[in-house]
């Protein structure tokens, strides 16, 4: 078994995720795991960071498959014995213009972006070493919606008692409206997108809460950020960072100091902590 550290970034054969695995070969002393869906795909990112001088492994990784998580989880464990960092970077967004159906839209952006990190949490959380960092990608579109939800929604979802069974059962209500087509009645935002990223943003602050009650003594950081509007194929070429700019905040919480004690619990923008 290896007692190199190793980082694990999810999604990341191109845009933010990439970014983050090249920040990260180049500041993290250790293996860092550029994963993806497709293993062509994440092949020939891992020769694109080669020809840089960078060294990143490559690992097949389908947030949307339990199998393909679990796959990961007893390979990390085996050959590390953990994982000192992981960044849930994967993640989906329908077009603006997309004529699908919003309920499908729904379900299919909540399935990844909220069940599918969700997944990877659950499996690999169990995993993290002490002094671990954990980075979950969230979104600015995260506090917008939540602006744009009924008083009643905010308030759950700023609760600093939900547990993770009530923010599933609320991520699950969020699609069954959408196909009833009452989300809006029910006091929803009409964004999957921004909803999704709720989830996930909430689903951080209940996974610190749980790390400070379970496993207090292990300095374990845990936060969600937003990388900002980033020129990707998610958000277009219009947006003002570049993919290296937008890793930034994701790769200084992945890099927290040991004697760090915070952020934990965090939504973290521009390197800053940002009301909830």
């Amino acid at each position: 078994m290896s007692s190199v550290p190793v980082a694990v970034v999810t999604g990341s054969n191109k845009g933010v995720g990439l970014a983050i695995v090249r920040a990260l070969c180049k500041q993290f002393p250790g293996d860092v795991y550029l994963t993806s869906r497709d293993a062509g795909r994440g092949q020939a990112a891992v020769a694109q960071l080669q020809q840089e001088g960078l060294r990143p492994f490559f690992h097949q990784l389908d947030i949307d498959d339990l199998q393909s998580i679990r796959a990961l989880r007893d390979f990390l464990k085996e050959k590390y014995g953990g994982i000192n960092v992981l960044v849930n970077n994967a993640g989906i967004a329908f077009k603006v213009n997309d004529t699908t159906p919003f309920a499908v839209q729904a379900e299919v952006t909540l399935k990844t972006n909220f069940f599918g990190t969700r997944n990877v949490c659950t499996e690999l959380l169990p995993l993290m070493k002490p002094y671990g960092r954990v980075v979950n990608v969230s979104s600015m579109v995260s506090s917008s919606a939540l602006g744009r939800c009924s008083q009643e929604l905010q308030q759950k979802f700023r609760s600093d008692t939900i547990t993770e069974e009530e923010l599933v059962q609320l991520m699950t209500k969020f699609v069954e409206d959408t196909k009833k087509n009452v989300h809006e009645k029910e006091g929803w935002p009409n964004t999957a997108y921004g909803v999704s990223k709720i989830g996930v943003t909430v689903l951080s602050r209940i996974h610190a809460r749980l790390l400070n009650e379970q496993r207090k003594g292990d300095h374990i950081l845990l936060n969600a950020c937003c990388p900002g509007w980033v020129r990707t194929d998610m958000a277009g070429p219009k947006a003002t960072k570049s993919p290296d700019e937008g890793a930034e905040t994701p790769v200084y919480l992945a890099l927290l100091p040991s004697s760090a004690d915070a952020p934990h619990g965090q939504f973290v923008s521009d390197k800053t902590v940002k009301p909830w």
